[in-house]
């Protein structure tokens, strides 16, 4: 009996063309799979410590990805300032309710700050920064 343990490995990102119809039935593929189609794995942004990550993207660019945040630059249209305020928790998420729970932030979340409600207006898994616009109290409640 082999008492070594088999490496666990993941399957790669695949984005290139389905090899299935809608219908079900089989496209015959014209290519191998291309370095160019792999997509990458998922990293959300949660609330926690500030970290962010570098990571290079095609044409040797780079982007930044958040991790973890503890603050977001909250646009105040009616006083028309822009300020930085700690980020207290995730309130609703409309990519998945379950992110509410985990407190994964995703653009388009409410979140909720030291001044109010805030709804995210950047991406946090690729520009690096954390932007959202404040809602108003009558506005959140329709």
């Amino acid at each position: 009996m082999n008492s070594r343990v088999p490496a666990t490995r993941t399957m790669g990102i695949w984005q290139g063309r389905s090899r299935r119809k809608r219908t079900g039935g089989r496209l015959r593929p014209i290519r191998k799979k291309r370095r160019h189609e792999i997509g990458r794995e998922l990293q959300l942004a949660t609330v926690g410590t500030g970290t962010v990550k570098k990571y290079r993207v095609r044409g040797g660019n780079r982007k930044m990805r958040i991790l973890t945040a503890t603050t977001i630059n909250v646009y105040d249209p009616s006083t028309k300032l822009t300020r930085n305020v700690k980020v207290v928790t995730v309130r609703e998420n409309p990519a998945n309710p379950n992110y509410v729970q985990r407190n994964v932030i995703t653009k388009g979340a409410i979140l909720e700050t030291e001044l109010g409600r805030v709804r995210v207006r950047s991406r946090p898994g690729q520009d690096g920064v954390l932007n959202g616009v404040r809602i108003d109290a009558g506005a959140s409640a329709a």
